[in-house]
């Protein structure tokens, strides 16, 4: 399009924006169209992770689980067996035991996420009823690890998107807000029992197998929903904390934080000395090069790190492998 017709269309739009909210400048409605841009831009992304996540959840169930009678934990567990048992479609029993948890949410997490979760299961439901997934393999173990890793691979995906295609976390958040379990004990004990049941139920053999389709799906969850990379944080003390900036800036291409603080070892009456901490974010691939050029500098500085999940902005994008 013409730069000009754009420029004419763009200020017309301004106008009309202007007329109907009553704002007071031509800024405001460039910071709306900004906050808008924004806003649909996430909303096609995470629509897209809920997709996939669905897409992948349902090439798990149909091309390995279902055929070959194997259950996972959760709420997807819980309606394998009594798919199982009763014969009943599994499309039904994943909207049906999912209802309860789904209306929890809207009281423990908010209005939009469960929403979003309700279209996302009724999507999986749709998706495992109508499309046609080939059998994949018949070993168990080879069913049991990838019909775990794509079950895995589906709800993490979900999550990203700000969904849930389980609803064994929302469950797991209002027991917590109620009792003093953390999330984690909460969905241990609820899948223990279910390999309980289903031990009960089928044979010993059915519940191990399901437990390794419940590992293989756990960790898959982490790793997507932790990033494809973890990040390192590290706080570094030292006298020389100029020349240990400079280093993480022009050595490792990394930028970083300085805090001003107070040298804490001091007897009673003693002045506490002030001193510079440095605090930068680099992936573990990066963390030996770090610690290299930071005992070039100052090899008794103290250093403190810590597991970062995710990270975004900044200079993190870039990810030398050297």
């Amino acid at each position: 399009m013409n730069p000009l017709f754009q420029y004419i269309i763009g200020e017309s739009v301004k106008h009309q924006l202007k007329k109907k909210h009553q704002t007071t400048s031509y800024e405001d409605f460039d910071s709306i169209l900004i906050k808008t841009k924004v806003e649909f831009s996430h909303l096609v992304r995470e629509s897209f992770f809920i997709v996939l996540g669905i897409l992948s959840a349902c090439f798990g169930l149909k091309g390995f689980l279902l055929p070959n009678s194997f259950i996972d934990g959760g709420v997807t567990g819980i309606s394998l067996i009594i798919s199982e048992l009763t014969e009943l479609p599994l499309s039904i029993l994943l909207i049906a035991i999912n209802i309860p948890f789904l209306l929890m949410a809207f009281s423990t997490i908010n209005k939009q996420f469960a929403v979003r979760s309700i279209i996302a299961i009724i999507l999986l439901a749709i998706s495992v009823h109508f499309i046609p997934v080939p059998v994949v393999t018949d070993d168990k173990l080879l069913i049991a690890v990838f019909g775990g890793f794509f079950l895995g691979l589906g709800i993490g995906l979900a999550i990203r998107g700000g969904s849930v295609i389980d609803g064994t976390e929302v469950l797991a958040i209002f027991i917590s807000k109620k009792t003093s379990l953390t999330i984690g004990d909460v969905v241990l004990v609820f899948n223990v029992l279910i390999f309980l049941v289903a031990a009960y139920i089928f044979n010993i053999e059915t519940a191990m197998y399901a437990m390794l389709t419940y590992l293989a799906a756990s960790k898959t969850i982490d790793f997507v929903i932790s990033g494809i990379e973890e990040y390192v944080g590290v706080t570094i003390i030292s006298d020389k904390s100029e020349e240990i900036r400079l280093a993480i800036v022009e050595k490792l291409g990394r930028g970083c934080t300085i805090y001003l603080g107070k040298k804490g070892y001091a007897k009673k009456g003693e002045k506490l000395e002030n001193t510079e901490i440095v605090y930068t974010l680099l992936t573990r691939l990066e963390l030996t090069k770090l610690q290299t050029e930071i005992d070039k500098i100052d090899n008794e500085a103290f250093t403190i790190m810590h597991s970062i999940k995710d990270a975004k902005g900044g200079m993190i994008k870039k990810r030398p492998l050297e």
